[in-house]
């Protein structure tokens, strides 16, 4: 496993419900931007913020991920993950 990318034992409460492929392209979004350590804090929305809650949408604009760039602690939280069906 990425020592930047860390899973939590009970993740149910991000990914219950979700089709396995929204679950694998948010672990490999995840994957991609712990690999780039403090750039990650201005990837996705909001455009013009460095830092904080950030989104990046998934599929095209089909849903999106919200997650914090943490580099002190050299990870990517995933903080939450919406779906549109």
């Amino acid at each position: 496993m990425d020592p930047g990318l860390q899973h939590t034992n009970d993740h149910a409460h991000l990914t219950g419900g979700l089709p396995p492929g929204v679950i694998a392209e948010v672990e490999r979004i995840a994957t991609e931007l712990s690999a780039l350590g403090r750039d990650a804090e201005t990837v996705g929305r909001p455009t013009r913020k460095v830092g904080g809650l950030r989104q990046f949408d998934i599929f095209g604009g089909r849903g999106f991920t919200s997650f914090l760039a943490v580099p002190r602690h050299e990870c990517i939280y995933v903080c939450g993950i919406t779906w549109y069906e």
